[in-house]
């Protein structure tokens, strides 16, 4: 578990990085476009990664230390005070906390990435340090291709975080998949991914799980990894789907898998 902590943390590195690099480089007029998230600019997308940051430390700290982990009012007080920065504040912001964030993570020693539990509000026991970095990780990468998109229709995730993520995703799968975007109907799928290439199988019945691949599936869906990613968390739509992504099936199309993986 150690070297998956130390390869997740490695992505929020190099992740951290590169967008750092971009927001650098952003003008002022930047800020205010249009982000790949439903009714954000890039400002807010970043001032809901610096705002994460901030309460993602405060997790970590609580949890090194063994004091309680700060509750839903710190993070009602983390929002407001990021809310009510200007777009240049919140550039500013994020480059910091990100970095303390990511920068606090690199410090642990082999033994604390191994046996570190760390308190989340919205899971209801510790969790290792591992499994905490990876869902960092995966929340890094969708909104850094938030920010992204917006200069660059063609943007897809960091491949650093992409296999990575692909191993995690059944985490969540329960929760961002919704069965009735089907309309009551049920299916199942056969996906399979390239860079890198995996085989697996995806049902559609009461809840939207992960499955072995089936072996009469409904439906064929042959995708790029980071694509497949950006489905379940709702970044599908037509002009940011590339051409290799196919779907054959004679009763499901790509418009009711993005009715099953609307976003949040």
């Amino acid at each position: 578990m150690t070297d998956r902590a130390d390869q997740i943390i490695d992505a929020l590195r190099s992740g951290h990085d590169h967008l750092a690099a971009l927001v650098r480089g952003l003008a002022p007029d930047d800020l205010t476009r249009p982000s790949g998230a439903a009714e954000w600019d890039v400002s807010q997308v970043l001032s809901h990664l610096g705002s994460g940051s901030e309460i993602n430390l405060a997790n970590l700290e609580a949890s090194l230390s063994g004091t309680a982990a700060p509750d839903g009012d710190f993070n009602k007080t983390v929002w407001a005070r990021w809310d009510a920065m200007s777009p240049a504040q919140r550039a500013e912001g994020f480059l910091a906390a990100s970095e303390a964030l990511v920068s606090r993570y690199e410090s642990l020693d082999a033994q604390t990435r191994q046996d570190l539990r760390i308190k989340l509000g919205f899971l209801p026991v510790p969790v290792d340090v591992a499994t905490a970095a990876g869902l960092r990780l995966s929340e890094f990468a969708h909104h850094s291709w938030d920010v992204e998109v917006a200069f660059d229709p063609a943007a897809a995730l960091a491949p650093a975080a992409t296999e990575l993520l692909l191993d995690q995703v059944g985490l969540l799968i329960h929760f961002i998949g919704k069965a009735d975007g089907l309309g009551g109907r049920r299916g199942s799928l056969a996906i399979r991914t390239t860079s890198p290439e995996r085989s697996f199988g995806l049902d559609v019945a009461d809840k939207v799980s992960l499955i072995d691949e089936p072996a009469q599936p409904d439906a064929v869906l042959s995708a790029p990894a980071e694509w497949w990613l950006r489905l379940t968390t709702g970044r599908h739509s037509p002009e940011h789907t590339p051409d290799v992504v196919t779907l054959t099936s004679q009763t499901l199309t790509l418009d009711d898998l993005r009715r099953v993986f609307p976003g949040f």
